[in-house]
């Protein structure tokens, strides 16, 4: 069903009576904006000091099991970090070259010219989108995501969740499928290609949706201390508005493989490094001065926008990422605001693999064999656009280049 052949608004205009009727809004939105704004006073201090704001370890330290409980910490309330040296450099530097010969040898950009059109998930956010290819299967995409330095890495991340949950586990965290996702490669000196702030794998269903209902009801009742963001109890279990580049998979930390060197005024990844302030977006979507058949900036089958009408406290609090370097890669809670820097000043190439952690569950096994089915063909990955610019490239990975754990995390092997 076409996305704009359903009227929202009387779904909205319910729920918040329903939300109304069992809490006191405005005060848990008082109380919320006080903890928010001493939250992203921190972070600005922080970044004056040019102090590194995204926590950083090493994975010779996830490697090892040796991250500090002090590290930890710093990653739970900040909801994202920044794990070093996952790939050697030249890997990642290898990894650049070839992606970058797959795409001209298979003249993408003129395939793309073609169908451009297809993909308007971030429609609604102020500025264009970045220079994301609509590829997934490029040999070094695969191999990434099936690299064991990669099933390590994302096996930590899953264990900071506490995967407790009245029905048994809420998922698996030693076994992750693989989402397929695009890359991004944006060249120097490019003023256009940004995204303004915003969250992904959801947007008006974060109010209206029974089991995020269930998830976020410590902060309609007004009781911040009582939410963690780190309770995995129902996230699985969420059903989000399908299209273009919504998520169909449940994804503890999003993320992403650095290529090449990037950081401050690069043109790339920014963070509201606050791993509760959605509990600030939920509430001020809910007082008065919002109509009633609205939620701000949320629109289903859209990115849920972030901005300084509606949000004026955290946008100060949206800062660049610290320097990364090729073979690192970078982490953020699905409920984090994250944005991509309106300019990239530097002198080379920003270039990154999209990769999350999407751990085992009935939710994310179902998405894994539609998915296997895509993988086989070379067609887009069945969350995004139907571009399928793959299925008749030379030199895309195919069931021969996967190793054992690969085709488990492609649902290829039960």
């Amino acid at each position: 069903m076409n996305k704009t052949s359903i009227d929202t608004g009387p779904f909205i205009a319910q729920t918040k009576r329903e939300l109304a009727a069992h809490n006191d809004l405005e005060k848990a939105f008082q109380t919320v904006r006080d903890t928010v704004r001493i939250a992203v006073d921190e972070v600005v201090d922080a970044q004056a000091r040019t102090a590194a704001v995204v926590p950083e370890i090493s994975y010779a330290a996830v490697r090892d099991s040796t991250v500090s409980k002090t590290d930890i910490a710093a990653i739970r309330q900040r909801g994202c970090v920044i794990i070093k040296n996952v790939f050697a450099r030249q890997q990642a530097e290898d990894w650049n070259s070839e992606l970058g010969d797959y795409l001209d040898s298979n003249d993408y950009l003129a395939h793309a010219r073609e169908k451009a059109g297809l993909d308007d998930y971030f429609g609604d956010l102020q500025d264009a989108r970045p220079q994301i290819y609509g590829v997934y299967w490029s040999r070094p995409q695969v191999m990434a995501r099936q690299a064991e330095s990669m099933a390590q890495t994302k096996r930590f991340l899953n264990g900071l969740w506490d995967i407790r949950a009245p029905a048994g586990p809420e998922f698996d965290p030693n076994l992750d499928y693989a989402y397929a996702d695009r890359t991004r490669r944006r060249a120097p000196g490019d003023t256009t290609l940004g995204l303004s702030p915003h969250i992904d794998a959801g947007s008006y269903e974060r109010w209206v949706d029974p089991a995020f209902q269930k998830i976020y009801a410590s902060i309609f009742a007004g009781n911040l201390d009582a939410y963690d963001p780190w309770r995995a109890a129902y996230r699985t279990q969420t059903r989000e508005y399908a299209s273009p580049a919504v998520s169909s998979m449940f994804r503890t930390f999003q993320g992403w493989t650095a290529l090449t060197e990037q950081g401050p005024g690069d043109g790339t990844l920014e963070l509201l490094p606050i791993a509760n302030g959605i509990a600030y977006l939920l509430l001020r979507a809910l007082q008065k001065d919002v109509p009633e058949d609205e939620l701000c900036l949320a629109r289903p089958g859209r990115a849920l926008g972030v901005d300084a009408q509606w949000h004026p406290d955290l946008m100060p609090g949206i800062v660049p990422i610290q320097t990364v370097s090729p073979g690192d890669t970078v982490w953020w809670h699905p409920d984090v605001v994250h944005a991509v820097g309106n300019e990239h000043h530097g002198k080379d190439y920003a270039n990154v693999i999209y990769i999350g952690a999407s751990p085992a569950c009935t939710k994310n096994r179902t998405y894994a064999l539609r998915q296997a089915s895509s993988f086989i063909s070379g067609r887009s990955a069945p969350d995004f656009a139907a571009e399928d610019y793959e299925v008749n490239f030379k030199g895309r990975a195919t069931i021969d280049d996967l190793t054992e754990l690969g085709r488990l995390q492609m649902a290829l092997d039960s």
